[in-house]
């Protein structure tokens, strides 16, 4: 009966993790004819909601480097509480069509995590990024500002998929 129970236990854990990296919030829907290439460098988060991998931390950027075998992602932030950078390396690669902005992101070991770009300039100059609910949302720019034109655009889109932009942590950029 052990034999039989195991590799079941096994099977279910597998589907789990792979449905949590594998998921957009319900009124989403990732970009399409994306350009990883176009993507790919130093984005500045200009926004985003509370998560505790981020706390107290402004100045923040994430840089996007083309590897073998996927994208390497750096995360780093100043704390000022703690008066110090953190940085933190991970990988990401898509999760299906590589033109569909869809992509799944781990910093720790084989956890993954969605990674789905919803809204992206024409230029490539500002995005917003949700990850596999609407609890995780960043609004990104190649500069340290971002256009209020283009943010009303980008906050409209969030409320529209559920996000409660009241309760958006502003990202001081020095």
């Amino acid at each position: 009966m052990k034999r039989k129970i195991l590799p079941i236990m096994a099977t279910i854990a597998a589907i789990l993790l792979l449905a949590g990296c594998a998921s957009i919030p319900k009124n989403a829907q990732a970009v399409t004819d994306f350009r990883l290439s176009r993507y790919v460098g130093t984005w500045y988060e200009i926004a985003r909601t509370d998560n505790k991998y981020e706390k107290n931390l402004d100045n923040v950027s994430a840089t996007y480097t083309l590897q073998t075998g996927g994208i390497k992602v750096e995360n780093k932030g100043y704390d000022e509480s703690a008066k110090e950078w953190k940085t933190v390396e991970g990988k990401a690669s898509f999760r299906g069509d590589n033109s569909v902005g869809e992509l799944k992101v781990s910093f720790f070991g084989p956890y993954y995590s969605g990674y789905n770009i919803v809204r992206l300039s024409e230029d490539y100059s500002y995005a917003m990024v949700t990850g596999e609910s609407t609890d995780y949302l960043w609004i990104l720019s190649r500069e340290k500002t971002i256009p209020k034109d283009v943010l009303d655009d980008f906050l409209a889109t969030a409320k529209q998929i559920g996000v409660d932009t009241d309760n958006l942590i502003w990202v001081r950029q020095d």
